[in-house]
């Protein structure tokens, strides 16, 4: 009789965090092993779940083997930060936890921006393929709370660098890297911390695996000069004039962020040996996901894009590139350590709307380079966006929602700020 030499069995288990990836690691993994459950708040569980809970205090007294840490749990800045440091060695990730059961393919892509759409067009892609595949991950649904897994089965998972970093075993086929930038540096203290993390997704790859990374990226290359990675390396060329785009007539694929996400895709493709009819009709009728870069209007000359998602001036570059005029609504928390870097050439084309306690943060990094407003509220800055396009109804124009920002200063999440917005836009188009 064989060893069965999972690290997931049997053993004293502690999940920190309950939100629904740490929920669905319990489910997954209570009647294989001896499980505790923590978290920092009071959170209202099921009294079959509550149970399980432990006290802060009693947490050391415990001799746990495994520590499943969810995403969302800062290491340094948590009720059981002292106890976790010293206990590193144990944390994994629900990422590990699924490799290690089921060792199915995978295609795994983070990067600072354009990852869920990326994500949910090969899913799409995969689907009409009529690929067993399933989405998983940081866009949505946590990687152990599917069910009806085969062996034949293929997952696309969106990757963020907080379950990056807390993973040790997981390892994808297929990784791909899209784009890095300053990003999260309040949790990942440094840019350097950020890198790395995103590309502990190519460490445990080997000879056969394949990475995707973006050819022209700065921070990408670098790694690669810094590290020798065992898997195959396609550097993908996102500002190769894609012959079949010309085909496609898709508004979505119009911006530069989206056309890089389709290079991706892709490169995908060709290893795969997808079929190429099947694969345009998808990209013909993908309808993108709401509030990321999402055309709710284009009629008369103007044309709404709401963008809620951005959290940080990269995930707008592209967008801003557009050729028309540029009507930019911008707002809500900064991300600390965050820049502008749009090429000089665009700048006449945009006016910017700045609203929220943290405008100043915005206005500061934009003056001398973008004709800035400051507004009260989202409200007030497209009650006057409207009032100015009224003037110019035969010039093409875009009422760009890109906060850069996150939030939560006035929002539970980037949802309910889309969805605000768009209310809004209804509202004052009946104007028109």
């Amino acid at each position: 009789m064989g060893i069965n030499l999972n690290i997931f069995l049997n053993k004293k288990i502690l999940i920190y965090g309950l939100g629904k990836s740490g929920i669905s690691a319990f489910y997954f993994l209570k009647n294989k092993n001896d499980v505790c459950l923590y978290d920092d708040s009071n959170l209202n569980l099921k009294n079959s779940i509550r149970k399980y809970l432990i006290h802060s205090k009693n947490v050391s007294k415990f001799k746990f083997d495994i520590i499943i840490l969810s995403p969302g749990i800062d290491i340094n800045r948590c009720n059981l930060s002292i106890f976790l440091k010293k206990n590193n060695h144990k944390i994994y990730s629900d990422l590990d936890v699924f490799y290690e059961f089921f060792k199915n393919d995978s295609i795994t892509i983070t990067g600072t921006n354009g990852k869920s759409t990326t994500c949910q067009l090969l899913y799409e892609i995969l689907s009409k393929q009529k690929y067993d595949v399933k989405l998983v991950g940081n866009i949505g649904n946590p990687i152990l709370s599917i069910d009806n897994v085969k062996k034949k089965t293929i997952f696309v998972i969106e990757a963020s660098s907080y379950q990056l970093e807390y993973s040790k075993i997981f390892k994808s086929n297929f990784a791909v890297i899209l784009n890095l930038s300053n990003d999260h540096i309040e949790r990942h203290k440094t840019l350097n911390n950020y890198v790395k993390a995103k590309f502990k997704l190519l460490k445990n790859q080997g000879r056969g695996d394949f990475a995707f990374l973006k050819k022209d990226d700065q921070l990408i290359q670098k790694e690669l000069r810094l590290n020798h990675f065992k898997s195959k390396i396609v550097k993908v060329n996102t500002k190769k004039n894609i012959s079949f785009l010309k085909k496609i007539k898709n508004n979505y694929f119009l911006t530069e962020n989206n056309k890089e996400n389709l290079a991706f895709i892709i490169e995908i493709s060709k290893k795969l040996k997808l079929k190429k009819n099947l694969l345009m009709k998808s990209v013909i009728n993908f309808k993108g996901l709401k509030y990321r870069q999402q055309i709710i209007y284009n009629k008369k000359n103007l044309m709404v894009i709401n963008d809620s998602k951005s959290t940080s001036f990269s995930s707008s570059l592209g967008i801003l590139k557009k050729d028309s005029k540029i009507y930019w609504l911008l707002g809500g928390i900064y991300k600390k350590g965050d820049k502008f870097n749009l090429s000089k050439k665009y700048y006449k084309n945009i006016n910017a709307f700045i609203y929220g306690k943290n405008k100043s943060f915005f206005i500061n990094k934009l003056k001398g380079k973008i004709e800035c407003y400051d507004f009260k509220d989202i409200n007030d800055a497209l009650k006057k966006i409207f009032s100015i396009i009224k003037k110019y109804k035969t010039i093409n124009k875009t009422i760009l929602f890109s906060p850069c920002a996150a939030s939560f200063d006035n929002f539970r999440n980037f949802e309910e700020r889309g969805l605000y917005f768009n209310k809004l836009v209804k509202k004052y188009l009946n104007g028109i």
